[in-house]
């Protein structure tokens, strides 16, 4: 009995947030200059965390963002976007282009975002675009912006 008690107040408070926009949890995939899994879930009406796990450079990146989501254009479910966050990544010098042969890179760093995004009514699938500027800041010193296209579904 308890369990289906704590069980309903979830469920409720989790119908409670994801009132205010499209959907409260989405679970997908990201494609761009890192590709790998996104998962994006809102904790207010407009504000969103976003956790990436990614593969580049022959190794992967964790990253976590606090994202800000407007109606854009004046459209139903099309929102546009901003944030940042910080990364942690591991990489594999040996494997690399920029990298020292032999040495492993274990980097942190800071991370913004800017994108837009449409929910579709039909089915529970949210599309992303976005443009993500990075800079290393221990490990190997480096900014770099990527492009990235998420499609995930929503629930």
């Amino acid at each position: 009995m308890r369990r289906i008690f704590l069980s309903l107040i979830l469920v409720v408070s989790f119908a409670g947030i994801s009132a205010g926009q499209d959907y409260g949890t989405a679970l997908g995939f990201r494609f761009g200059t890192g590709a790998g899994v996104t998962i994006k879930h809102f904790i207010s009406r407009n504000n969103a965390i976003e956790g990436l796990l990614l593969t580049r450079w022959s190794g992967f990146e964790l990253t976590g963002l606090y994202e800000v989501h407007h109606e854009a254009f004046d459209t139903e479910r099309l929102k546009w976007l901003y944030g940042g966050g910080a990364h942690l990544g591991f990489y594999d010098g040996n494997r690399v282009e920029w990298g020292d042969p032999g040495y492993a890179y274990n980097i942190v760093g800071v991370d913004g975002i800017i994108g837009l995004e449409y929910s579709f009514r039909e089915v529970p699938i949210n599309l992303g675009l976005d443009l993500k500027p990075a800079l290393n800041i221990i490990g190997y010193s480096a900014f770099w912006t990527e492009f990235g296209f998420s499609v995930r579904y929503t629930f």
